[in-house]
């Protein structure tokens, strides 16, 4: 009886002792897997990029969404780890309609955008009353009325800033007229008739329009709509965010990027640290030459 006690205990122990470990290897595996929301390639591909060069023990699971308002509810209720579908702007409208924290924390890429016609070959034109589509969202609105100001089809009062809206249009020449629809239904509305349409490459191929048939384009020299991966504040120094943002601003997706650049899909919003230090080792050639220059002729005089 003792030994048969014994063994009895010795089997609980070994499996009491196991159990919890096993678990804890489980648990930590599941935190290791950074599910990642995106909406449509190719950010969707970017992420499948992402997903095969990042460092271990980390991997990324993507989470395909239907809409431009799933991806941010999943992130402020922790159903993911982060999301790549969006700029910093849009994110910025989100946490202050919704109490948010999120963070854009890597910018990867513009987007071309400009609006698109299938009535007219040039602004020139472009006929009194016209009626434009433009995006329901305050950012992706602002964004558009900005691109019709550049290419002075409106003008808009200053201190609108980054997020003017068509009451914010001081002229308006052509008399144009404005009508608000969501984001993912402005290609239905270029295929409906709308004069001018504002939309995104990623969007508008679906009919397969590029941007070399847009009538303007946005003329974007910095990274304010840039698509950026973005986390909860809250994750900002963890090991695993450090992973993720490597990830995306890997060679793997400059390249991806380029492919696409070369079709005038996009720009890439980063460039790899050595290309980054070679510019700026070139730029501090010329100017050493220059400074060269300038003192030889000095001299000579």
């Amino acid at each position: 009886m003792f030994k048969k006690g014994l063994l009895v205990s010795a089997l609980a122990l070994l499996v009491g002792g196991f159990a919890p470990a096993a678990a804890n290897v489980s648990a930590q595996e599941e935190e290791n897997v950074l599910k990642v929301a995106s909406h449509l390639p190719p950010m969707t591909d970017v992420v499948e990029i992402a997903s095969e060069v990042i460092a271990e023990p980390y991997s990324i699971e993507l989470v395909e969404v239907s809409d431009n308002i799933q991806y941010n509810e999943a992130l402020l209720n922790d159903e993911v780890y982060a999301n790549f579908a969006q700029h910093e702007p849009f994110a910025e409208i989100f946490n202050e309609e919704r109490d948010g924290d999120l963070v854009a924390i890597q910018p990867v890429y513009n987007a071309v955008v400009g609006f698109y016609s299938s009535v007219y070959d040039s602004i020139d034109q472009i006929e009194d009353g016209a009626e434009v589509a433009i995006p329901s969202d305050i950012t992706n609105e602002g964004r558009a009325l900005l691109i019709l100001e550049d290419h002075d089809l409106i003008s808009l009062n200053d201190e609108a800033g980054l997020f003017p809206t068509v009451e914010d249009i001081e002229e308006n020449p052509h008399n144009l007229e404005f009508t608000h629809i969501d984001l993912l239904n402005l290609t239905g509305a270029y295929e409906d008739g709308i004069e001018l349409v504002f939309n995104y490459p990623t969007y508008i191929a679906s009919i397969d329009l590029t941007t070399d048939d847009a009538l303007i384009l946005e003329d974007e020299d910095d990274n304010t709509y840039a698509i950026q991966l973005v986390i909860r504040e809250g994750n900002l120094d963890t090991e695993a965010t450090k992973a993720l943002q490597a990830a995306f601003a890997s060679p793997e997706v400059l390249e991806f990027l380029d492919e696409l650049g070369a079709e005038k899909h996009l720009a890439p919003a980063f460039s790899l640290d050595g290309e980054e230090d070679e510019d700026e080792d070139e730029d501090d050639a010329e100017d050493a030459d220059e400074d060269s220059s300038e003192s030889e002729e000095e001299s000579a005089e």
